[in-house]
């Protein structure tokens, strides 16, 4: 049985992060580097099913700065880019 989860959008100009990885020292080094482009909420950190990591937080996507604000401002959407086929 697959698990749906409900969840409300973040508010307008922000982010949700979900990082899943093998250990929790790599989920804290992503989210330490997104730290540094954006201003986030404290990191919340989950056991996985298999043993693995998940880390979540929220960034806000409105003030970036340092590295995001300049790859932000030249970036285009492609087209034909969609959700992952395990996301919904």
């Amino acid at each position: 049985m697959k698990h749906i989860e409900i969840r409300t959008p973040p508010s307008l100009g922000h982010a949700e992060v979900r990082i899943i990885a093998h250990t929790p020292e790599a989920a804290r080094a992503v989210a330490e580097t997104l730290r540094h482009c954006f201003a986030s909420t404290e990191q919340r950190s989950y056991p996985g099913l298999d043993g693995d990591t998940r880390l979540h937080l929220t960034v806000d996507t409105a003030t970036p700065a340092g590295p995001a604000r300049s790859w932000l401002t030249t970036s285009k959407t492609r087209v034909g880019t969609s959700a992952h086929s395990d996301e919904i």
